[in-house]
């Protein structure tokens, strides 16, 4: 038991420490799964992009870094 859960049951009189349900929207599955879908695509095209700007800094060489101030 940590000193949370020690702290919780004393507040409760020794009572355990239950979470209410969060009142809030419920997805259905197919929500989950679109929701799912569209994070996998947004991780694709971020890591398409930072690729895409390594290999345009590779291309362009050590002259990305020569230029005036």
């Amino acid at each position: 038991m940590t000193a949370m859960d020690a702290a919780m049951n004393d507040a409760n009189n020794g009572a355990k420490y239950e979470p209410k349900p969060e009142p809030g929207v419920r997805l259905t599955p197919a929500q989950l799964r679109a929701r799912r879908a569209r994070s996998i695509a947004i991780a694709l095209a971020l890591g398409v992009l930072v690729v895409l700007f390594y290999i345009v800094t590779l291309v362009k060489g050590p002259g990305v870094l020569i230029r005036p101030l």
